[in-house]
């Protein structure tokens, strides 16, 4: 059956068809200066062990294929025949990875090899045997993935199981064909591929792209923004918003793309999506496709920024209010620096890439830790769960909290020091009081005393959603409390000390008079219990912790 036409490689015209001028050309050479300098570009020896891993991967995934395929009872030539295609995207596809990048990979299996066993298990236990390390497998993402590190490098393996019985190696992903009959999941995976070659076959100049795109990266994980998981962007989101820039200005070089970036995004009308072609939907495959116009639950989505391979997918679901205020104050903060750049003659570009001072923005954060009993390893598995949890934290307070109290969650996990095999990681909610504008209700009137912030219930609910854990077993816990600045544990004091960290220090009166924590919820089930009894011990101790903090007051730490 005949598939629907391709459509126009671009949404809407440019902006500017000017070209660089030498005195661009020469900021945008030491915009790449920079760049290098902060490990932004991989040496050839990495490269070279980069690919050295994925050879040998491949070489693993081929002998598993084979495996399956003899014990599914297929004559020999078709085992002497079977293999897996093995496909890097992400970051190492559109050709900008740096020095210590994990590295995306696609697996592409025949029709009888599925994720949940085959994948999952059969394959996992072979890579447990090889120089894996920290196999963590994911099945209930919404991309499944199954993490490792394979001699040094970090390696995140997808799988897509296509209707084929042998897969070629020069099998081509773009072909549309390939779709058909797919489960969400599978088309989700295979769609990573698909996005990163469509994004290079619609941008302008794949070089200034590139450029571009590492910048914006190295700004955005500056400024605490890149984070999917905690309901940021990620790598797939701020490629797309490159790339749109690109189109709007394709004949532009780096050091001017950079400044436009900014000053579009600070200037977009959200939820306008952000798209580089035309959405197209094909009646043959009917596969789910993000459409603003059509499904009004996608006309629920605060900041969409639209992948262009069919389907497509907005890949900026999790943008809560609360991460998008954040954004949009961080993309301001990158076009006021930009203009001051400019003003400078294209000068000075490590301005834009100061860190934001999460640790001095704020007088009172939510702590979060998540603690084990079985070591680094388990630690990774639960952290990642709790971190996963942890935007529904920050959407539960602004809720319950009516828009007075604002969170800022900090994309990034902090270590204490193991005791034995206890492991603890610990993440950080910054908390502030609203401004008149930003409240959704009216302010209090004039002498009217301020209301206090009673997050027990809410804390409760958090913890509960924590809990349901599939995985859960005896040993893994979960700790929420409210710390002041001056009462940050040493662990992370350590780690953003600075020569200018006195500005950290803050006398008694800035934060309030008294130092005991306005909120201490932790819950740590019991051990030795069936699953009933757990649940009941769950609840029970999540009710025993709650029901003895005391209220956040706004006038005392805020």
């Amino acid at each position: 059956m005949a598939m629907a036409s391709q459509p126009k490689q671009m949404f809407g015209e440019p902006i500017s068809l000017v070209g660089p001028t030498p005195a661009d050309l020469e900021s945008t050479a030491e915009l790449e200066k920079l760049l290098r300098g902060a490990g932004l570009y991989e040496s050839p020896e990495e490269s070279a062990v980069r690919e050295e891993v994925l050879r040998d991967l491949q070489g693993i995934v081929d002998r598993w294929v084979k495996q399956l395929t003899f014990q599914h009872g297929y004559p020999d030539a078709m085992v002497e025949e079977a293999t897996a295609l093995l496909v890097p995207f992400g970051s190492y596809r559109l050709g900008v990875h740096g020095r210590g990048s994990d590295i995306d990979v696609l697996v592409v299996g025949p029709s009888f090899a599925d994720r949940d066993h085959d994948f999952f298990v059969v394959l996992a236990g072979v890579l447990a045997e090889t120089e894996a390390v920290h196999l963590q497998p994911v099945p209930g993402a919404h991309v499944p993935v199954m993490k490792m590190r394979f001699r040094g490098v970090q390696v995140d393996l997808v799988y897509a199981s296509v209707n084929l019985a042998v897969v070629p190696r020069d099998l081509d992903l773009g072909d549309r064909s390939l779709l058909r009959g797919l489960d969400h999941a599978t088309a989700r995976s295979l769609n990573g591929v698909r996005v990163a070659d469509e994004i290079l076959r619609l941008v302008p100049d794949a070089g200034a792209f590139r450029t571009t795109l590492r910048c914006v990266k190295h700004w955005a994980k500056a400024r605490g923004v890149y984070s999917n998981v905690s309901g940021f962007l990620g790598g797939v989101a701020w490629a797309v918003l490159v790339a749109r820039v690109c189109q709007l200005y394709p004949n532009a070089a780096p050091s001017m793309l950079v400044p436009r970036f900014f000053k579009v995004l600070s200037q977009w009308r959200w939820p306008v999506p952000v798209m580089l072609r035309d959405i197209e939907h094909d009646a043959v495959l009917d596969l789910p496709v993000w459409d603003g116009r059509r499904n009004p639950r996608d006309r629920t989505h605060l900041m969409p920024v639209i992948t262009p391979a069919y389907p497509c997918m907005n890949c900026t679901y999790n943008v809560s209010q609360a991460t998008q205020r954040i954004i949009k104050e961080q993309i301001q903060a990158g076009h006021t620096a930009c203009q001051e750049i400019v003003v400078r003659g294209g000068r000075g570009w490590g301005a834009l890439f100061q860190p934001f001072p999460f640790f001095r923005a704020y007088k009172s954060y939510l702590q979060v830790d998540a603690t084990v009993a079985g070591g680094e390893d388990e630690l990774r598995e639960w952290k990642g769960w709790v971190e996963s949890r942890l935007r529904q934290l920050v959407a539960k307070v602004e809720r319950d909290t009516a828009g007075e109290l604002l969170c800022h969650q900090i994309p990034h996990a902090y270590d204490a020091e193991p005791r034995g095999l206890q492991c603890t990681s610990s993440f950080f909610v910054g908390l502030s009081k609203s401004t008149p504008q930003q409240q959704q209700p009216p302010p209090p009137p004039q002498g009217r005393q301020q209301p206090q912030f009673d997050l027990r219930a809410t804390t409760e609910e958090f913890l509960q959603d924590v809990y349901t854990y599939g995985f859960w077993r005896p040993g893994l816990a979960v700790a929420v409390k409210h710390v002041r600045r001056k009462d940050l544990p040493p662990y992370v004091m350590q780690k953003i000390r600075s020569p200018n960290s006195d500005a950290l220090k803050r006398k008694r009166s800035d934060d309030g008079s008294s130092s005991s924590s306005p909120l201490s919820s932790s819950s740590s089930p019991s051990s030795g219990e069936d699953d009933s009894g757990r649940r009941s011990s769950r609840r029970a101790k999540l009710g025993s912790c709650i029901q003895h903090s005391n209220l956040f007051s706004s006038r005392q730490w805020l």
